[in-house]
């Protein structure tokens, strides 16, 4: 039987998505923030980047149920070891594309290696020439089958997900589709076959093809590419959702108290902002990395030592990012504070807490819906830059910005090997360009002063 392992990321994710679903149910009891978080999905580029951003989600989900698997036991062992591996559901979907590795460096649906080496012919003679892959294209027979078979096996798996796409989307709609008119549907519908059909075609072609190629292990890049989903969406996420407490409490509280709270606030904000960030996150990071190498013992698997050092970055990154939000909320808490219904509350004696609570926190929530959704694409591609300077996560998680650090040094050689930079720049792009379209979309429908 397999060992369940549960980290502290996977429980993170598992109550971020218990939370947007509560977040969704709780629309309905209130009229006034339904109808406009309806116009976030009434429009087109809000909904189809909405349906990505689920699909990223439902990714990074397979990725945190973890386990580890059982080793072979040997004759008359009673007691049954697991592997030190911690491996997810999500590899098990890939296991064709994680098990296909090469010796080194291969381009994009090739079948030969991408560098020479020293081969003997029938005769004993040594030569330097292209070595054939071991497990990309091994069942074709010749380099000319090789653009009829990738347009084959492309056609056949394009034709099935195609198929099956529009059996799903035709049953959602005839169930809860068409009881909601005003929804741009056909937006939904074609963005959600899209992400099918190219998933679907790149797991049959990934069977037996490298198709974004292999690093210089010869590693699969498509399996890591999908693999550092799950880093870019908790990193947005976790980091975004940490620069709430302080930069709301701090925020609201300069601004509504004024006085010497707001001296306090001002200083302490204007004297985080005055370092330089990428350098305050740098040091942090070298700290986790001596607690790490001093404490051994708490960190019996690589993937606790890994988990840790995530949790850690994204601690730091919300700890040094919310200056930006507390300095929103202190001006919009001077400004809703003068207006007349808060000026009669305190006239009629009602506390502070409930003044906060009852007035200025609805009326600035809009800035911190706005801003953690802008925020999310931010980290992400923070996440990206300090693993390419080498103080992002850990090595032995996938991530994005691991990716570009490996293959930094192969950009300069000839024939540049740029697959994998390229890889990560294709999954990054469309996660962070749809988190953007969303919070335009966001930000539309709760400003005030855009409606």
């Amino acid at each position: 039987m397999v060992k369940p392992v549960l980290l502290w990321s996977d429980v993170l994710v598992y109550l971020l998505l218990v939370s947007i679903i509560l977040f969704f149910w709780q629309l309905k009891k209130n009229p006034v923030a339904a109808a406009r978080w309806a116009a976030v999905f009434e429009s087109r580029a809000g909904l189809a980047s909405f349906v990505v951003i689920v699909f990223y989600l439902l990714i990074a989900l397979t990725d945190s149920l973890h386990f580890r698997e059982p080793l072979e036991q040997l004759e008359g062992q009673q007691e049954v070891h697991h592997s030190q591996e911690v491996s997810s559901v999500l590899d098990l979907i890939l296991a064709d594309l994680k098990a296909q590795d090469e010796t080194t460096y291969s381009e994009p649906f090739a079948i030969y290696s991408f560098a020479k080496e020293n081969m003997q012919d029938a005769d004993g003679n040594v030569y330097r020439n292209f070595p054939r892959l071991k497990n990309a294209g091994s069942h074709l027979s010749s380099e000319s089958e090789l653009a009829g078979d990738i347009a084959a096996r492309a056609g056949s798996a394009i034709a099935v997900s195609v198929l099956i796409a529009l059996a799903l989307c035709l049953l959602h709609y005839r169930l809860s589709g068409r009881h909601y008119p005003r929804v741009p549907w056909l937006s939904a519908y074609i963005t959600f076959s899209l992400l099918l059909v190219a998933s679907v075609t790149l797991l049959q072609l990934g069977k037996v093809y490298h198709v974004f190629g292999t690093d210089k292990v010869g590693a699969d890049i498509l399996y890591q590419s999908i693999k550092a989903v799950r880093t870019g969406v908790l990193i947005g996420t976790l980091a975004t959702l940490l620069t709430l407490p302080l930069a709301v409490v701090l925020g609201i509280s300069a601004g509504y108290f004024k006085g010497w709270v707001d001296d306090v606030v001002q200083y302490i904000y204007t004297t985080l902002s005055s370092i330089p960030g990428i350098l305050l996150i740098a040091a942090s990071v070298l700290l986790i990395d001596v607690y790490i190498e001093t404490h051994p013992e708490d960190f019996n698997l690589v993937a606790y030592r890994a988990d840790f050092k995530f949790l850690a970055l994204c601690f730091i990154l919300g700890m040094t990012s919310w200056t930006g939000l507390c300095r929103l909320l202190r001006a919009e808490t001077l400004k809703v504070s003068q207006l007349d219904y808060v000026q009669a509350a305190h006239a009629f004696g009602v506390s502070h807490m409930r003044v906060i609570f009852r007035h200025i926190l609805p009326n600035v929530m809009h800035i911190i819906l706005i801003s953690l959704v802008l925020d999310f694409s931010v980290f992400v591609l923070a996440e990206a830059v300090l693993s390419y300077i080498g103080v992002g996560v850990d090595p032995s998680m996938k991530s994005w910005g691991n990716m570009i650090n490996e293959a930094r040094a192969e950009l300069s050689r000839d024939p540049v090997v740029w697959w994998s930079v390229g890889a990560a720049f294709i999954m990054m792009f469309i996660l962070v360009l749809a988190a953007n379209l969303f919070s335009d979309r966001v930000r539309d429908a709760l400003d005030p002063r855009a409606r």
